[in-house]
């Protein structure tokens, strides 16, 4: 009996880690607001955690060399040439427009940006990474959300340099 009931405490335990993971990978989900909100040409529409003090850095310069910058908290900014069109959870930013770009996923997919965010100005804070995309995360970006990879590897798997911001904020070109 105290091993039947030691098995079903422990099956609960788990049960309740993985609910509770799951719910975690979940994050927050958009507003309505969060996907049409107007873009100011006078000012910046904030997202996420305001900017700190992370050391400014040209994204040009962490795309000549992301693994110099890999787990560092900077900020940078460019322009942003493709978004999420689903929930505004994702951006390609850019050092200026037709240049090579870094995709910047908003951290714990805890906050989002408009639809129609391609094209305005932003500045970012976060930490970039190196890492590969399983085959299927690589399908379901190109599927549903519109996403470009230059490096697609004979096995579908994408090596990839990305940003996780923490905050963001966005202004329209004047």
């Amino acid at each position: 009996m105290k091993k039947l009931f030691s098995l079903m405490v422990l099956v609960l335990a788990f049960s309740l880690a993985a609910f509770a993971q799951e719910m975690k990978m979940d994050g927050a989900k958009p507003t309505d607001k969060d996907k049409t909100e107007a873009i100011p040409t006078d000012g910046f529409l904030k997202r996420g955690a305001a900017l700190g003090s992370a050391k400014k850095v040209s994204l040009a310069k962490v795309l000549a060399n992301p693994s110099k910058f890999a787990g560092q908290a900077v900020r940078v900014e460019g322009v942003i040439v493709r978004s999420c069109k689903t929930e505004g959870c994702w951006m390609e930013l850019a050092p200026k427009q037709d240049a090579k770009s870094v995709r910047v996923k908003m951290k714990d997919h805890a906050f989002f940006i408009p639809l129609n965010s391609a094209g305005a100005m932003a500045k970012a804070e976060g930490v970039f990474t190196v890492k590969t995309l399983s085959k299927e995360e690589v399908k379901h970006m190109i599927e549903e959300d519109g996403a470009k990879f230059d490096n697609v590897n004979a096995d579908g798997t994408v090596t990839e340099v990305s940003f996780e911001a923490t905050g963001v904020e966005l202004t329209m070109k004047k």
